[in-house]
């Protein structure tokens, strides 16, 4: 991993809010958390009632219930729920790029001591946490979603790098994972963090294969924050700022990573 020690992660978080599960990043509708309105109750679906909400939905059915003294007919239908809005945990899929266009040694332990950072992060958010990697001709899923921040942190601290950039197959094995996450646990809504310098070398148009595999994955709705590792000395090709355009997504360069660093990260996207 290299001399360089974890540091405090910028929040990275799904931009829309929706319907999650209770935990510690972005807001969503949840079953704890301040009230915000109210909505009707499917069949005997169990939940809080919105007081207000229900006599509101009531009180105008009175005189047909054959209402005449103090006090309130009330029926099953009119029953409303409330909602509430909290913040959700996620499900953070890191999709890594392992392969030698990464750089050099000292670079790559930059990537993972980032990558460490995000996953203390979503440790204490109360998030599910995966891995996948690409490297050579093929992507691995290095660990399936779960609940143990300290099993992702060992997978990369033993992740194998060098070789091709398969970035598609990336790509292709990240939806992979989420669509499968999505059956299991369909209301911990998934954030894609791609970390890559945006260099595809593996296969015929592979760089054209990887644009349309993001595509596909922002049609989806997927949200994903792609962290260029792009070295900053030298001509900067500019790959993995295209590919966030095509995935739709929010755009860090690796130094970006640190929460220390977000008002530079602010102020730099405000002047463009």
């Amino acid at each position: 991993m290299g001399s360089s020690e974890p540091y405090k992660a910028r929040l990275l978080s799904v931009q829309s809010a929706g319907v999650g599960v209770a935990g510690r990043r972005g807001r969503a509708v949840t079953e704890v958390g301040r009230v915000v309105g109210d909505r009707a109750r499917v069949g005997r679906e169990p939940g809080r009632p919105h007081v207000l909400g229900t006599v509101r939905n009531a009180a105008p059915h009175q005189k047909v219930r054959g209402r005449t003294g103090p006090g309130l007919v009330v029926r099953a239908a009119d029953v409303r729920l409330a909602v509430r809005e909290g913040r959700e945990g996620n499900l953070v899929l890191f999709c890594v790029d392992a392969s030698g266009s990464m750089g050099t040694k000292k670079r790559m332990a930059e990537v993972k001591t980032a990558i460490v950072s995000l996953l203390l992060d979503a440790y204490q958010r109360r998030d599910t946490v995966g891995l996948v990697t690409f490297a050579g001709a093929t992507s691995t899923v290095a660990l399936p979603p779960t609940g143990s921040v300290e099993t992702a942190v060992r997978r990369l601290e033993s992740l194998p790098t060098g070789g091709r950039t398969p970035l598609a197959e990336g790509l292709l094995q990240a939806a992979d994972v989420l669509r499968i996450a999505a059956i299991r646990d369909p209301r911990r809504r998934p954030l894609l963090v791609l970390v890559t310098d945006g260099r595809a070398t593996h296969g015929d148009n592979a760089f054209a294969r990887a644009r349309q595999a993001a595509g596909w994955l922002a049609q989806r709705g997927v949200a994903t924050v792609v962290v260029d590792c792009e070295p900053h000395r030298g001509v900067r090709l500019g790959l993995a700022a295209e590919l966030a355009s095509d995935l739709r997504a929010e755009y860090l360069d690796l130094g970006d990573v640190a929460a220390g660093n977000l008002v530079r990260a602010v102020t730099e996207r405000k002047a463009a």
